[in-house]
């Protein structure tokens, strides 16, 4: 196992600059996520860390060696892609002992390390199928185990779950989540999806336009993030962003601070609470409801016509078109620079 060191990390593409000088340390058997939207950088970092992708500035460490010159197969990583890569005209047993039989691996111990990632995968009874009578789960699986059997220091996963339907995502996750507890190996893994990378991570990496917004653990970005983008991306259904235009007269006082124009407020679904006109933060016409059963998710419109979604125990008994009054959570309040979207202690 070891850790990763990335120290002003940058890639060109002729002219263009798409990764903008990345500073970041990966602890020796950490589970880290790099997430953020589609074009952010995060499965290019991830390539850069694998060797599939030139450096174009700085450096990447795997342990204590910089690696930036060390070919892809020499780095002592494994990866798993979105598109799962088997070779259809293998078995799974061939397909998971492929790379060390072109290592010129012992076939004693192929046989010893394709049996143990079969037992932890749960895929032992598929060893002798070929991959066209897998499901799309299994077929994860036995990608995954062709990563374990080559024994690297750190794993690295690209979207795997993006190919599953919702059922199955939530089953391979949790696989992914014990494997990580079972082998205790440094893994990487990159989704545009925030709640895999809020279930899954020690550390979430949040990235925007090549560079870091912000790196913590799930409570920290969930609790403090450090500016509005990561405020609202990490969070589902996302953060409310108000302005002093959206805000009942009486929100100054309960909100304990002056809103001014140069100020966002920001207040999740899930901490907005029924309330009476006078004691109101944000008040807002109906939408819609969306009951969801456990929970209803409530969409309003303020009256400078700014969406919000409250979060609610039981979908409010009202007409479309009633006017409903929320205050919050008391602590539970967010403040943001407006023109920079810095956070405001």
């Amino acid at each position: 196992m070891a850790g990763l060191t990335l120290r002003n990390v940058r890639k060109n593409y002729g002219g263009v600059q798409v990764m903008h000088g990345v500073d970041l340390d990966i602890e020796d058997g950490e589970f880290v996520v790099f997430v953020g939207p589609s074009g952010c950088g995060k499965s290019t970092l991830l390539r850069m860390i694998a060797g599939l992708e030139e450096i174009s500035d700085g450096t990447v460490s795997i342990g204590d060696t910089v690696v930036n010159d060390v070919a892809a197969s020499k780095r002592g990583v494994a990866m798993v892609f979105q598109t799962y890569a088997l070779y259809p005209h293998m078995t799974v047993y061939k397909n998971m002992a492929f790379g060390l039989k072109q290592a010129k691996t012992d076939p004693a111990e192929i046989e010893k390390r394709v049996s143990a990632a079969a037992d932890i995968l749960q895929i032992t009874d598929y060893l002798d199928r070929s991959p066209r009578n897998l499901s799309g789960g299994q077929r994860q699986r036995v990608a995954i185990g062709r990563a374990i059997v080559r024994d690297p220091d750190v794993f690295l996963f690209d979207e795997p779950l993006s190919n599953l339907d919702a059922a199955l995502r939530v089953q391979t996750r949790l696989e992914i989540a014990r494997l990580h507890e079972r082998l205790g190996t440094t893994m990487i893994y990159v989704t545009h999806d925030q709640v895999e990378a809020m279930t899954l991570a020690d550390k979430i990496v949040v990235l925007r336009d090549g560079l870091i917004e912000q790196v913590g653990s799930p409570i920290d970005l969930y609790d403090r993030p450090d500016n509005a983008f990561v405020a609202q991306f990490i969070g589902s259904p996302k953060m409310n962003f108000f302005s002093a235009d959206d805000l009942t007269p009486a929100a100054t006082s309960l909100l304990g601070r002056k809103i001014t124009a140069d100020v966002q407020v920001g207040l999740r679904p899930e901490h907005l609470v029924a309330a009476e006109a006078d004691n109101a933060v944000v008040s807002g016409t109906l939408e819609l409801i969306e009951n969801l059963g456990e929970y209803a998710l409530v969409h309003l419109l303020t009256p400078s016509n700014v969406e919000f979604i409250a979060k609610t125990e039981k979908p409010p008994e009202v007409p479309k078109g009633s006017t409903l009054h929320f205050g919050f959570k008391l602590g539970l309040s967010h403040f943001f620079d407006t023109n920079t979207g810095k956070r405001i202690d």
